[in-house]
């Protein structure tokens, strides 16, 4: 093995995982996803030589994840089905009242806007500091940050709105 395959399977190796569930959640399809996922490693190893600083590795890849999920757009339109991506992540698949309120909450953070969406599914999803987020995204990081909150705050009112219904149901 090649001292750039080494390197490589180093630096990216342990995130593929992570690049396939944002894709995922970014293209509502697993094939879609998987493809994605490739073209993103197959440009990562192009230019990974000019990759310096090995801390920014993960908003790197992620941005190159975004920009080829973008360009998916310009070549072609898809027909989207309402997958179930929850199976992709679900480690008890069996438990179907968390399965439900994962669901549920799934399609509250699809529902916000994107400007909201993106941001809170990397951090969610990837677990991505905000410094990494604001990186891939191309935002300073308080802009960053001010859009997370924003989006907890709006997903804490769809909670509270959805509560509400619920006790005018039993009523």
């Amino acid at each position: 093995m090649g001292a750039k395959q080494r390197r490589f399977d180093a630096l990216i190796g342990a995130l593929t995982d992570d690049l396939f569930r944002y894709a995922c959640w970014l293209s509502g399809d697993r094939h879609t996803a998987e493809d994605l996922v490739q073209e993103t490693l197959i440009r990562a190893w192009r230019f990974m030589d000019s990759l310096h600083d090995t801390s920014a590795v993960k908003a790197w890849l992620i941005t190159t994840l975004r920009r080829e999920h973008a360009r998916l757009y310009e070549r072609k339109r898809f027909d989207y089905a309402d997958n179930d991506l929850m199976a992709l992540a679900d480690p008890n698949p069996d438990d179907l009242e968390a399965h439900t309120e994962q669901q549920w909450l799934r399609e509250r953070i699809r529902a916000l806007q994107p400007e909201y969406r993106e941001p809170l599914a990397l951090q969610v999803i990837l677990g991505c500091s905000v410094r990494e987020i604001a990186i891939a995204m191309e935002l300073s990081e308080n802009v960053v940050t001010q859009r997370l909150f924003r989006a907890r705050k709006k997903l804490m009112q769809q909670i509270d709105n959805s509560a509400g219904t619920r006790l005018e149901r039993v009523r």
